[in-house]
């Protein structure tokens, strides 16, 4: 074999930080011994894997053909490792997660699987959907648990559980009372919600559909919490997840508004990216969200 697991290593690090000095600290290396190693491997085989533009360096059209073979060989090779080692209920896992799933269900499962796999190294990322998207495509993270519908040529999509959204107001609100509330009645709020590129986002877009330019959007916010407080100080109506609503429902700071005629319903889905090694940890994990699938 001519390359390196080694070789393998500072270049996928150097794709993923666009950095040899950064990839070298990530790898706990010397910035001279990368350099090398990436060099040496791009003269063995006479090719180019990335583009140097000053001091970033991007992944060549080759390099990005090449990208997901060497993810898969890396993660091949740790998971050879950890079974001649006898460490197969370790390993390193890197989630992501959106805002709902990262805040109120992502921490109780981490907890359960760390007491049956107590070697294994989870990381949690939180962010919206089209950030972790991104990051599942671009092989910084192993998995991502997104809230709606997400169309990538790259990625895998498991559908995972089933959620809905609920429009709240605090219980003062002239409205608070109400059985129902009709579009008309939707019109003339204020809204405080999610912003652009969030799942939330994209289901209540979806939902309000043929009404939506007539709503009064007053504030766009990028935390759940943000947007409870908010409402709970009177500010407007929001629409969340019945997931993030249920403590405050629970102890009445938060009330419901139905809202039958719109049809706030979606999933909550799994991405991976199409290439991605099935290692030993994600397994187990995938296994964990399939006990985790039911609204509870």
């Amino acid at each position: 074999m001519r390359f390196s697991l080694r070789q393998l290593e500072v270049f996928l690090a150097t794709a993923r930080f666009e950095n040899v000095s950064r990839a070298a600290s990530a790898l706990a290396m010397s910035q001279s011994a990368a350099s090398g190693a990436l060099k040496e491997l791009e003269s063995q085989f006479e090719v180019q894997l990335f583009d140097r533009l000053g001091k970033r360096l991007q992944l060549s059209e080759l390099g990005r053909q090449l990208r997901p073979q060497a993810e898969r060989l890396l993660a091949e090779a740790q998971s050879f490792e950890a079974a001649l080692t006898g460490e197969q209920g370790a390993g390193v896992l890197r989630l992501g997660a959106t805002l709902t799933i990262g805040n109120y269900l992502a921490v109780p499962m981490i907890a359960a699987f760390r007491e049956r796999f107590p070697g294994a190294e989870i990381s949690l990322q939180v962010a919206n959907t089209e950030t972790i998207a991104r990051q599942v495509a671009d092989f910084e993270l192993d998995l991502g648990m997104i809230e709606g519908e997400l169309n990538h040529p790259q990625l895998q999509t498991l559908h995972w559980r089933e959620d809905e959204l609920q429009v709240f107001a605090a219980p003062g609100h002239p409205l608070a009372e109400r059985r129902s509330l009709s579009d008309r009645q939707l019109m003339q709020l204020q809204w405080i919600v999610r912003e652009p590129g969030s799942g939330t986002r994209q289901t209540f877009d979806r939902a309000m559909h043929g009404i939506l330019t007539d709503l009064d959007i007053a504030m766009e916010l990028q935390h759940t919490e943000a947007i409870k407080r908010a409402v709970e100080a009177g500010l407007g109506v929001g629409c969340l997840s019945r997931i993030s609503l249920k403590e405050a429902f629970s102890r009445g700071s938060l009330v419901p508004l139905p809202v039958p005629q719109r049809d706030f319903s979606r999933q909550l889905n799994l991405i991976m990216h199409r290439d991605k090694f099935h290692a030993k940890t994600l397994t187990q994990w995938l296994a964990l969200c399939r006990e985790y699938n039911k609204e509870g």
